[in-house]
């Protein structure tokens, strides 16, 4: 769910072989999923600090034994629901998002929806707008990151 992993100037040449890396003034950043991350890390030990420092609030409560590891299975798995559920609604309704990224999509939808007008919103859009709600409320609570 996170759109983006920002890189430093000096992780960038050696990560420019490795992904597609978005390179302004010298600094980049490159769009989530990694590629890389598949699975499991298969570039670990070169992994951009960035990915090294994140502390996902799921995984912290699961270590600090607020949360047991089924618990914590079920709220990953309702997250993918949530993402799925909203891509259908996409789709359904034709919208067509530039990004390549589920994070910027997001973003893009959010923007697009708040320049609509209420009133000219249909239920089906309505409800796209509550679940995209939902689904930041999740990752919010749970996971100590936001799509806005």
């Amino acid at each position: 769910m996170i759109g983006f992993v920002q890189l430093g100037r000096e992780e960038v040449p050696a990560l420019s072989d490795l992904v597609d890396v978005e390179n302004t003034n010298g600094e980049g950043f490159f769009l989530q999923p990694c590629k890389y991350f598949c699975d499991g890390c298969t570039i670990y030990s070169r992994r951009p600090k960035h990915c090294a420092s994140f502390k996902c609030g799921l995984l912290k409560s699961v270590e600090q034994k607020e949360l047991d590891f089924d618990a914590a299975v079920e709220i990953v798995d309702e997250l993918k629901q949530r993402r799925i559920a909203i891509e259908k609604q996409l789709a359904l309704l034709q919208i067509e998002l530039q990004s390549q990224s589920f994070y910027f999509k997001m973003i893009e939808l959010k923007n697009s929806l708040q320049k609509s007008e209420p009133a000219s919103l249909t239920q089906d859009y309505l409800d796209l707008q509550s679940d995209l709600e939902q689904l930041d409320r999740l990752l919010s609570t749970r996971f100590g990151v936001s799509l806005f």
